[in-house]
């Protein structure tokens, strides 16, 4: 393991590539005329979940450089392509809760928050007979166990049995182990979440197990742990001084090993710091809104 992440598709890259994986099956594409490249990861049973170390179910990641970008009108393919994926994982199913999770006071774990933010809900015009062509929509920012006591899974269960959603859908800011990743990746999942996973602070799961219903979980890389850049920067430095004699030392030593070293290279103060984009604030504002807007799509359809 080179470091922490919520990524399949970076756990996947702990393998080699001409290593075969039982029970996994990756797919890529690009989508057309856009820059948006997919990778879709299946985990069909236990013995590909435990080689992976992802549960047994489907991932599909989405990569943009134009989510970087300013300009909304850049950010319309991505919509439509999440949109597309939205509506494959909802089906026939009517009724959907989405849950943005994290700390709307704390930017780089407000993603989920804001996504509500932009949401069109619709359960209360449904069944007040405003409108009658769109999915039941109902949305909630839980919070965080900090501010409110409560593990998100407890709250969204007792929402889950009082209103009665076929999906919950679930938002929340993720750990990437690369930095190129961070606000210009989409992950989907169709088996929910452990929220704080990648950052060490793991809760209680969100998954069809915990909230008695199918969990549909979206994330965006926002940090980025501490130890992982020292463990990049030893490449750049052995190529920048030239040292053969370095390099073939670093190349005895395991991606484990390595990562180890760059551990214990920043404790005992760093090791357990993450980092974010100094932009990170109209990253989360712009990628968010991208989110909100395919779900509000894929809805209405």
């Amino acid at each position: 393991m080179r470091g922490r992440t919520d990524l399949a598709v970076e756990m996947k890259e702990d393998i080699q590539d001409d290593e075969p994986i039982t029970g996994v099956h990756v797919l890529t594409k690009n989508n057309g005329d856009t820059d948006i490249h997919e990778v879709r990861i299946i985990v069909e049973n236990e013995e590909g979940a435990m080689r992976l170390g992802k549960p047994v179910g489907t991932y599909i990641t989405l990569e943009s450089e134009h989510l970087r970008e300013h300009d909304e009108g850049i950010h319309e393919p991505m919509m439509e392509v999440l949109s597309h994926h939205l509506k494959e994982f909802i089906g026939p199913k009517r009724r959907i809760m989405v849950a943005g999770l994290g700390n709307r006071d704390v930017t780089p774990d407000a993603l989920g928050p804001y996504v509500v933010d932009h949401l069109y809900v619709t359960r209360h015009l449904l069944e007040e007979g405003i409108i009658s062509k769109s999915i039941e929509v109902s949305a909630i920012a839980p919070g965080v166990m900090a501010q409110t006591g409560m593990e998100s899974s407890v709250i969204l269960h007792a929402l889950a049995r009082e209103i009665r959603p076929d999906l919950l859908i679930v938002i929340d800011a993720l750990a990437a182990r690369e930095s190129d990743r961070l606000g210009k990746t989409i992950q989907i999942a169709d088996t929910g979440i452990i929220p704080g996973s990648g950052v060490g602070n793991h809760r209680n799961a969100i998954n069809e197990e915990t909230i008695g219903i199918p969990v549909l979980a979206i994330g965006v890389p926002t940090v980025i742990a501490v130890p992982t850049i020292v463990n990049d920067a030893m490449d750049v430095m052995v190529t920048a001084l030239g040292k053969q004699s370095t390099r073939n030392i670093l190349k005895k030593f395991s991606e484990e090993e390595r990562y180890q070293l760059a551990c214990e290279m920043v404790t005992p103060y760093l090791e357990n710091m993450f980092v974010t984009p100094k932009d990170v604030d109209e990253s989360v504002k712009r990628i968010s809104f991208t989110i909100s807007e395919a779900i509000n799509r894929a809805a209405l359809a």
